[in-house]
């Protein structure tokens, strides 16, 4: 989106309805003519750009340059307290105020996770820190906000991944957030004793509340970026897809947000993927048990004892997925994860859903073509695919093998990839017509569709994020005009709804909300508009078929 027409007339802060919306149509005619709507951006800001120093709550801050032209960073913004010694495994704690201006010129530390590569940033535990981009040229200005949750099974991920570069929509007109939360065993750990010394009776989510911690930040003190507060989008993909989710499920983030995007995100509550996916969760009794053994296995039979482990010994054994659950083709999650506990998850998504008992926000959630089971080179065998089927769907499973027939292994695997994408797309459509039971307000559900260029993984897991993002120039692949053009219409509907809740915009192809029994979702990447869920008689199956097993 460029601002151009709009800048001399009027501060950003005052665009109305029709001029943002019209000026998304800007980005989508231009990218189709190869004329580079993001420098048009960010030519319109560089004149003057807000760079500090600002006050917030904590103090002065100033930030440097983003990698666009006309935008500014803060990095490594301290949103909380260290989570060391007594911190550890406790809510965030309020950060410590500081004298003078503070030069946000670094990203801070990330929080402990396995597996640290000589390119990973710095770890500790002094790690919930965030990160502002903004184009607002002073803090007078109200622009839609844009709160980044990473993925990565919740145990690892930071929110200064280049990755998630704010520049390329900071430039487009919103306020962007990048966020640290704690994962893994420092995020998520359940035990009796910390259940007891919580005050609410529950342990395990720690990692959430950072999230809402973060979003109580962003309420109190966005301003100061030009960001507007009453109109905070929050976003992930995977397990931040998830997270999107509990915080939208959560009593505790009522009011800290108000539109939620899940990418790889919500499914039906009767999907039996769900256990294997970032989706999953584990009840408090079940996260006690398994902290008690992790516990155990680290020869500490006392919450002292845990709080008293270095980082090191803590994170032996943090990437292990939990065996007691499993998908049926997507297998086992990761053993730290969110925990229905009674406070921050106080019900299953079934309860949620069905006493209305969420937070109504416009929703934009789908998923990718190669992600959940599918792949552009599938390896299943035939007798692997009729097992799984027999696992999967029990009773059920003539009735699949006649709607899915497969003779041979290369059969089974075009069927196993076209029984996935069905069921993702039908699973999403009945998640959005759960919502609609109780809801008011719209979800916007998707297929993304494009494969990124120079790899062999398709239109894999997370593919979509630098075209949300609008930030190719982050990632090193051998773009195209193409991917270009896509990144602008892609991150055009994500400013869209960022600022009203729609991601419709004047010269978008038009994206209809969900409607209950319509079974459709709109396809992204590879082309823009509407398609089928599945075939009648498929999407009759999977309706059928979801409401047979646990509910979720």
């Amino acid at each position: 989106m460029t601002w151009e027409e709009n800048r001399n007339d009027r501060p950003a802060s005052r665009l109305s309805r029709r001029a943002f919306l019209g000026s998304s149509a800007v980005v989508a005619a231009s990218a189709a003519l190869g004329t580079g709507p993001v420098a048009q951006a960010a030519e319109a800001v560089t004149s003057a750009t807000l760079t500090g120093p600002v006050r917030i709550g904590s103090g002065q801050v100033s930030g440097v340059a983003g990698a666009l032209s006309g935008t500014t960073v803060f990095k490594g913004i301290p949103y909380a307290a260290s989570t060391a010694g007594e911190n550890r495994w406790r809510p965030p704690q309020p950060p410590a105020s500081w004298t003078g201006v503070r030069v946000a010129d670094t990203f801070g530390d990330i929080c402990p996770q396995s597996g640290p590569s000589s390119s990973t940033p710095a770890m500790s535990e002094d790690c919930l820190n965030l990160n502002v981009w903004t184009g607002a040229a002073s803090s007078r200005e109200r622009r839609p906000v844009l709160v980044w949750i990473y993925g990565g099974r919740f145990n690892s991920g930071y929110g200064s991944d280049p990755t998630f570069d704010g520049a390329g929509l900071a430039a487009k007109g919103l306020v962007v957030v990048t966020l640290n939360y704690r994962t893994g065993v420092f995020g998520f750990l359940a035990t009796p004793e910390l259940s007891a010394e919580s005050g609410h009776r529950a342990s395990g989510n720690y990692g959430l509340l950072d999230q809402i911690a973060a979003l109580r930040w962003v309420r109190d003190n966005i301003s100061a970026f030009g960001g507007d507060p009453g109109r905070v989008t929050i976003a992930g993909q995977s397990a931040g897809a998830a997270s999107v989710l509990e915080l939208v499920y959560s009593p505790l983030a009522q009011g800290l947000f108000h539109g939620a995007i899940a990418e790889s995100g919500a499914r039906c509550s009767g999907d039996p993927e769900n256990a294997g996916l970032a989706t999953s969760y584990r009840t408090l009794a079940a996260a006690e048990s398994a902290g008690t053994t992790y516990a155990q296995q680290h020869d500490a039979t006392t919450l002292a004892a845990l709080r008293a482990l270095t980082v090191t010994d803590l994170l032996d054994g943090n990437n292990d997925n939990d065996t007691t659950v499993s998908a049926p083709m997507n297998g086992n999650p990761p053993l730290f994860r969110p925990v229905l506990d009674g406070w921050v998850m106080p019900r299953t998504y079934e309860e949620s859903l069905a006493r209305g008992a969420h937070n109504y926000v416009p929703v934009i959630t789908g998923n990718n073509l190669d992600e959940s089971g599918a792949s552009p080179a599938p390896d299943t065998t035939l007798a692997a695919y009729q097992s799984m089927a027999q696992t999967k769907y029990g009773a059920m499973k003539d009735e699949f093998l006649a709607l899915y027939p497969a003779s041979n292994d290369t059969e089974a695997g075009d069927r196993t990839n076209a029984s996935a994408r069905d069921g993702s797309r039908i699973s999403t459509s009945l998640w959005a017509t759960e919502w609609a039971s109780r809801a008011k307000s719209p979800v916007f559900t998707y297929f993304w569709t494009h494969a990124p260029p120079g790899q062999t993984r398709g239109a894999y897991h997370g593919s979509e994020i630098n075209y949300v993002f609008d930030n190719l120039y982050g990632t090193d692949l051998p773009w195209t005009d193409e991917d270009r053009a896509i990144a602008d219409t892609m991150s055009a509907y994500v400013v869209n709804f960022a600022a009203h809740g729609d991601p419709n915009g004047q010269g978008l192809t038009h994206w209809a909300a969900a409607r209950p029994g319509s079974a459709t979702t709109m396809e992204l990447g590879d082309a823009f508009g509407h398609i089928a869920d599945a075939d009648a008689a498929n999407v009759d199956f999977f309706e059928r078929y979801f409401p047979t097993r646990k509910a979720w």
